[in-house]
């Protein structure tokens, strides 16, 4: 038989899920791995999806997505970030904020155009360069610098064949954020070099700092080079209903679409029913939300500090990114040994990169009982290993 596509067979499979693979036939075990939000979709939104079904409507929205709906979000952007974007053709909404990211990607790429990815990150973001045809560049970020990018970092892998630049702030494992002052560097180099930008700002709400998010599509000279990627799932609890959406120049806007005709058709018109409510009504659900991730935040941070394990403090998202070099393992071998003699799986740093060796991810997305039972095994399990 004829071979299989080279790129899609090389794709390493996830780092994440093959421990949940376990815990899920693992008696009493605790996971504390998955990126999820523990809350219930806030009711009011919930029951305007449930009330669209029952008025029937439930045929196909246009491709681009209710107007209604892409109306909102661009005002909210624009209320929120002070960056205006046309509804009618500089917003698509799509399937979760994967489907944002990849259709990006392969609207921008050339076969062979360098894409740069700061690491620790998000999973999807290499394999989705790669089979878009691009090449992956990647930076390895440093503890020390806060696991934010740095002028000299970008400065020095930037080539004639760069084309993408892929932001994750707040960052997904390591919580780090990056301030206007931190992007006008980065913006400026981006600049210079005429490279595009994709900003992954699906945990824009989940911030800690009274500043709060921002993005650097709303600096000068970059709201026409930048996609912004975002979504439903973490700031409303709305993972299971897949939502997303991107902003974007027209010209950019009209290549995605065009592939999201052709793969997609339209996202679920039950959850754009919910998304309108929820961008509309839904502020007070994310301060109630972020408050309680807050909590949390707090507690681990102290507790891994209070148990010798330093961690770096996260100021967004909902993960926090504590160091285990002490132990004298690697991150699979320290996470393979807590799950099986703690029953207590977290994902090891280095599924979010080569950088990311040394540490372990851990999600606060779970209530505080049992956070605090599973920093009890850590602790029982540091008694036994120094």
């Amino acid at each position: 038989m004829k071979s299989v596509s080279k790129v899609a067979d090389e794709i390493k499979p996830s780092g994440i899920r093959k421990f949940f693979d376990i815990v899920s036939e693992m008696p009493d075990a605790i996971s504390l791995g998955v990126g999820e939000p523990d809350f219930e979709t806030p009711w009011h939104i919930a029951d305007e999806g449930i009330y669209s079904l029952e008025k029937g409507k439930t045929f196909y929205t246009s491709n681009s997505g209710l107007m209604e709906l892409r109306s909102e979000i661009c005002k909210w952007y624009g209320r929120k970030y002070n960056v205006m974007y046309t509804p009618g053709n500089e917003c698509l909404i799509t399937v979760g904020g994967s489907e944002g990211i990849d259709m990006a990607l392969r609207a921008l790429l050339n076969p062979g155009d360098e894409v740069i990815i700061p690491e620790p990150c998000y999973v999807s973001y290499v394999p989705c360069a790669a089979l878009a045809g691009g090449v992956p560049v990647t930076i390895d970020l440093k503890n020390e610098n806060k696991f934010k990018l740095t002028e000299d970092e970008l400065k020095a892998v930037i080539t004639e064949k760069t084309k993408v630049l892929i932001l994750s702030f707040p960052n997904n494992p390591t919580g780090a954020v990056m301030t206007r002052e931190d992007l006008l560097p980065i913006a400026k180099l981006c600049i210079e070099n005429d490279i595009y930008v994709i900003s992954d700002e699906i945990y824009s709400e989940l911030t800690y700092e009274a500043k709060g998010h921002f993005t650097i599509a709303s600096l000068p000279g970059m709201h026409e080079r930048t996609i912004i990627v975002n979504g439903f799932s973490k700031a409303y609890a709305m993972t299971g209903w897949r939502l997303g959406y991107a902003l974007a120049p027209e010209r950019i806007t009209r290549l995605m679409t065009k592939i999201h005709q052709f793969c997609i058709m339209c996202a679920p018109s039950t959850s754009q029913y919910a998304a309108v409510e929820a961008i509309k009504n839904g502020d007070k659900d994310i301060a109630n939300m972020r408050k309680s991730y807050n909590e949390r935040r707090r507690f681990l941070y102290k507790r891994f500090s209070d148990m010798g394990m330093p961690a770096f403090e996260p100021m967004g998202a909902f993960y926090i990114f504590p160091s285990i070099e002490r132990f004298g393992m690697n991150s699979d071998e320290f996470a393979t040994q807590l799950l099986k003699e703690e029953k207590l799986a977290v994902v090891p740093g280095n599924a979010f990169g080569d950088s990311g060796e040394g540490f372990i991810r851990i999600s606060y997305a779970y209530s505080l009982d049992q956070l605090k039972e599973a920093l009890g095994r850590i602790e029982h399990f540091i008694e036994v290993h120094g």
